[in-house]
């Protein structure tokens, strides 16, 4: 019999899985296109998946179910996702 190495499959929640924000948030993270590795730190933490790719790879974030938390500007080893204060 074969041995195989452990294998791990990465799954996120569906999206909306919380709800959407709403008006309550109070920052946002904006993402620098020329400071991203694309190593997808931030997609792979985000408690809500709020983030996502684009055509080219880069993450995009969802603002409709972001709730600012900050969680991906904390895990991004490049320091290209910054958070702002919410315009209102």
């Amino acid at each position: 019999m074969k041995s195989q190495k452990n294998t791990y499959i990465l799954s996120k929640p569906k999206k909306a899985s919380r709800g959407k924000t709403g008006l309550w948030r109070f920052s946002r993270p904006v993402i620098s296109k020329d400071e991203c590795t694309q190593c997808l730190l931030c997609w792979i933490y985000c408690p809500e998946n709020a983030v996502d790719r684009d055509e080219e790879g880069n993450p995009t974030i969802d603002y409709e179910y972001c709730k600012g938390c900050g969680i991906c500007a904390n895990e991004c080893p490049a320091d290209a996702i910054r958070i702002e204060e919410e315009k209102v």
